[in-house]
Formats: structure tokens, sequence, C-alpha cells
């Protein structure tokens, strides 16, 4: 890790993106299903020989730590909102949390759901902020608060962009290691758009809050239970409906309370991925196969 680190200010732009296309659900599935290192492989053969690793995840982190100071992609970003956030900051037993939960037009890069819902809109140094301002208005229609996290630097060019009630946190790297740092604080929303809110849950989720609050589903043919429920769903108080929101997304199948165990460079794949507890012991110990090719490194390290 630290031969790559000394090298990672003269390493070109096609490497570092070569680098971070690892951390890719089309990389993990070949590894997982497969036993299919042929990626892996091929990048540590094009560019890193010259490198001594005893394992492919001894590689991966070393490739974390690479991209982490010079390519911050989208993975990095919710990457460490999971280890900064969601398991220091927000977590509790009874947290979960989302990659790419669809709200309205839009799906919010990251969502993290305990007592109130959060939601996060990564925009990285290489992301156009074109839609943010539909992005965030969506977002604004359910979650309880709303933030955008940015590359260090670039807060006067996104404050100008977003209402005050948005939170701010910039990504940074400082002292060899990178930082959430919260620039500014969300303000809590109270209000619900309920037809988008139906729009997100599943059959069995929205006729669980209908009958938690009503009792009972209404009496009509299964083609017009989703139109009924609509209707109903927007006579329940604001805060009532915000709960049993929360607690129907709770029940969905997750990894979150798993997280914490699994190496911090390869959590948001898990977490993207929701693998099994059996898929992710057999990622692991895959990962922890001796790197192909490494009898034939000279170290540098």
């Amino acid at each position: 890790i630290i031969g790559m680190q000394a090298e990672a200010n003269n390493i070109t732009m096609e490497r570092l993106r070569s680098y971070s296309s690892v951390f890719s659900r089309k990389v993990f599935t070949d590894i997982i299903d497969y036993d299919d290192y042929s990626h892996v492989d091929w990048l540590y053969s094009t560019y890193d020989e010259a490198l001594s690793y005893n394992t492919y995840m001894d590689y991966f982190k070393a490739l974390y730590s690479v991209i982490s100071k010079s390519y911050k992609c989208e993975y990095v970003y919710k990457n460490e909102i999971i280890n900064q956030l969601l398991l220091k900051k927000y977590g509790t037993k009874k947290t979960v949390a989302f990659n790419e939960l669809r709200i309205g037009n839009s799906i919010v890069d990251f969502a993290i759901i305990n007592g109130e819902s959060k939601a996060f809109e990564v925009k990285t140094e290489f992301d156009s902020p074109r839609r943010l301002k539909k992005q965030m208005d969506d977002y604004k229609r359910i979650f309880n608060k709303c933030y955008i996290v940015i590359p260090s630097g670039k807060t006067v060019f996104y404050e100008k962009m977003v209402e005050p009630e948005t939170g701010i946190i910039e990504l940074i790297y400082t002292r060899g290691r990178l930082a959430l740092k919260e620039y500014r604080p969300a303000t809590a929303q109270k209000k619900i758009d309920t037809d988008i809110l139906m729009k997100c849950l599943r059959t069995v989720e929205y006729k669980n809050i209908v009958n938690s609050y009503f009792k009972a589903l209404p009496r009509v043919p299964a083609y017009r239970m989703f139109d009924a429920c609509a209707e109903l769903v927007k006579n329940v108080p604001v805060d009532v409906l915000n709960g049993l929101f929360l607690g129907e997304l709770k029940k969905r199948k997750n990894v979150t309370s798993d997280l914490a165990g699994i190496p911090k460079e390869i959590r948001q794949m898990c977490l993207c991925m929701n693998l099994s507890e059996k898929k992710r012991d057999l990622l692991i110990n895959r990962l922890n196969e001796p790197l192909k090719h490494r009898s034939l490194c000279i170290s540098r390290i």
C-alpha cells in the first residue's frame, strides 16, 4: 500500500479509472458466483506486478487507498458514508441503509432509516449538477432530512444551488485519510407527498400501512386496491404516516446490521448487492486467496 500511495500523484487518469473499476457489481459477481478473478488479475498484471501482495484482499485494500486519495469516484463517497456516518454517527441496531432507492422520478444515492429518514445525494468532482434541483425537490417530498455530499472546496458553488434546509457535507482528504465534514446541517421536514410515498412502497407495505391505521383494507377488487389505499393514506396524520412508512422500510431484507464486521473497503459493495451471509463469507474467503503470480513479484514495499 505504501508503494502505491507514493506513486499516486504520478498515476494516470486511465489507470485510476481502471483501479476504480474493480469495485463493481460485475467484478464481485464473477468472484462470488464463478470463482473468476480475471479482471483483477488483468489489472494487477497490467499495472502492479512490481508490487507484492499476499492476497486479493490486500490488493483491493491498496487500490481503495489509492482511489480514496486520487480518484474519489461515487463508490468512495458511498463507502465513506457507510464507514463514517452510518456506522459511527447515525447507526443503531435498528438502523437500515439503502443504495439507489427510487423516489418519484429520481433515485436517491444513499438513504439511512432510523428514527427519521435521511437522504444523501452524492455529487463527485466527475458529476454534473444539472439535475440536482429536481432530485432534491423529489427527496424533500418524503425524507425528513436531505443532504448533498460534495468534494472539498465546492461548498460555495453548491450552496447557491440548493435550498437552505438542505444539509451540505464535504468529503475531504486530510492527514492521509478521508473525512466527511458537515458544512451545514439539514433542517427537518414535516411533510409527506402521499403520491410519491405510494410509489415507493411495495404492495404488501402499503397494505400494512392502511391495515395498521384503519384496522382493515378497503373492500375493492385487487385491480383497484392501489388507488383505494392511496386515497386512504391521504387521511393518515403526517407524523403517524412517517412512522408507519419507516417501519415498513425497516422490514425489508437488508445487510446493514452486518456491515461493521466486513472489511471497510468493500462494505458499499456488500450493501449494494445485499449479499446474504453465505455469499459474504464466500466473498471474503475468496478475496483472502493468494494473489495469482505473486511469487513472480519483486517487493518494493
